[in-house]
């Protein structure tokens, strides 16, 4: 028997003291610190992609918090303009990596960015960078795990004053870049989908992984976009009916999370999961399918916080807005 445990964590804003984003003192910085290596060293993943990582240095002193678990190690070279990206953490060798950052050519017709008042452009690429590693679990088995962090939801509103501001001048605006939001979204929805596509069809020895913070329900859109064909998800008739369209299917996990713990973040107290993990059945095998042990960690530092439109209202608070997201599969 072969366990293999990866995990998912948006750590929230991990940058020095001294950014824009980062904590104010030392202590909060030294705090944020602990609360995250602590959670990590607890859950003990193979495997952990996290999001938010701002400072490079950040990341190098989280990584020093960790008992020597995790010598291997890729970061994302594609931040946003806030500086924040995703990276991992392993303890097997990574025998590949690369980014994902362009969106594939005819994936959509035209993606708008707003980034100045005056300014709409086109774009041509994610947010942030997302990041493929290959891992082998078992000597026989490789296994591709790709890290995403797609377009957020919480809204920033162009301006002069090089600044970011977080609230409308009148809901026109609100209504207009909501929906370019929206559409690079699903733009960056595409992009992982066509990739995973290409990795797919390559062969049927190796499993694929998608995972990370898709800002956006089990039910939205964008989320179904990356499942792929419908019809055998997880909990449906057809799971255990092998059929055509499994080669080609991603099977996202939420609904292992038992439901009194299937939410990732509490936003103005409604609780939503928007943290996710897909897998191909590579990961399910047998038959019936052997399913994977998952679980939300909600209460792994203390209760989650409620959040709301202000990015500022954690900052320099301990630990994450976002609830770590575990699969523990048995290959």
């Amino acid at each position: 028997m072969t366990l293999f445990k990866v995990m998912t964590w948006n750590v929230e804003n991990l940058f020095r003291v001294g950014s824009e984003f980062g904590p104010r003192t030392q202590q909060e910085y030294t705090q944020k610190l602990k609360s995250l290596a602590d959670a990590i060293l607890a859950l003990d993943p193979h495997v952990l992609a996290v999001q938010e990582i701002g400072d490079l240095e950040a990341f190098d002193d989280l990584v020093a918090r960790l008992q020597g678990r995790y010598p291997h190690t890729r970061i994302s070279e594609f931040p946003d303009p806030r500086g924040i990206r995703v990276a991992f953490l392993s303890k097997l060798e990574v025998e590949e990596h690369e980014d994902i950052v362009d969106f594939p050519e005819g994936s959509l017709i035209k993606i708008l960015s707003q980034e100045s008042e005056d300014t709409i452009t086109e774009t041509t690429r994610m947010s942030r960078g997302s990041l493929r590693i290959l891992v082998k679990p078992k000597v026989d088995f490789p296994v591709h795990l790709i890290n995403a962090h797609l377009k957020s939801k919480l809204l920033t509103f162009p301006s002069t004053a090089n600044q970011p501001r977080f609230t409308p001048t009148d809901e026109n605006e609100r209504s207009r870049v909501a929906g370019l939001a929206l559409l690079k979204r699903t733009a960056e929805a595409v992009a992982l989908r066509v990739k995973a596509n290409e990795l797919l069809e390559k062969n049927s020895t190796e499993g694929l992984i998608v995972l990370g913070d898709m800002n956006d329900v089990p039910s939205a859109a964008t989320t179904q976009i990356l499942q792929g064909p419908s019809g055998s998800e997880i909990g449906t008739n057809g799971f255990n009916r092998l059929d055509e369209g499994d080669d080609t299917r991603l099977f996202n996990l939420a609904s292992l999370i038992s439901e009194e713990r299937r939410y990732s973040r509490i936003n103005q107290s409604n609780k939503e999961l928007i943290d996710h993990i897909f897998v191909s059945q590579e990961l399910l095998p047998g038959e019936p399918r052997k399913l994977p042990t998952v679980d939300s960690h909600v209460d792994v530092i203390n209760a989650l916080s409620s959040i709301n439109n202000d990015p500022n209202l954690r900052r320099g608070k301990p630990g994450s807005d976002h609830a770590p997201i575990t699969a523990i599969f048995d290959l």
